[in-house]
This record gives structure tokens, C-alpha cells and sequence, in this order.
């Protein structure tokens, strides 16, 4: 026999674990200090520079 399901719970609980994930998300994102925010600016400046440098010319 299944089990009887509460499913305004299960859409709670679904909802709350999305909001968790974004939660972690944006601390990663904006939880940088300034010195690591501009060391990573800086490294992907340097990593577009390095593939724009390398992309062939078209005729």
C-alpha cells in the first residue's frame, strides 16, 4: 500500500530546499572580501585576453 502523502508539505519542503541552494549560492558569490573579488576580476580579464590572443583571424 503507498504512503499517503501531504503535498502542500512536499511542495513546502521542495521550495525550502531551493531557497537553501540559492541561499549557499549568493554566499558564495558576495561572501568574497575585496582582495579575493579583485583577484578573480583580474583572472578572468587575464583568461579572456589569453583566448581572444589566441582566436585565429577570418578572411
Amino acid at each position: 500500500m503507498a504512503e499517503i502523502v501531504n503535498l502542500r508539505l512536499v511542495r513546502k519542503a521542495r521550495a525550502r530546499g531551493a531557497a537553501a541552494d540559492k541561499a549557499a549560492q549568493n554566499r558564495a558569490l558576495h561572501g568574497l572580501t575585496k582582495a579575493e573579488r579583485t583577484r578573480q576580476k583580474t583572472e578572468a580579464e587575464r583568461a579572456a585576453r589569453m583566448l581572444d590572443g589566441a582566436r585565429r583571424e577570418e578572411d
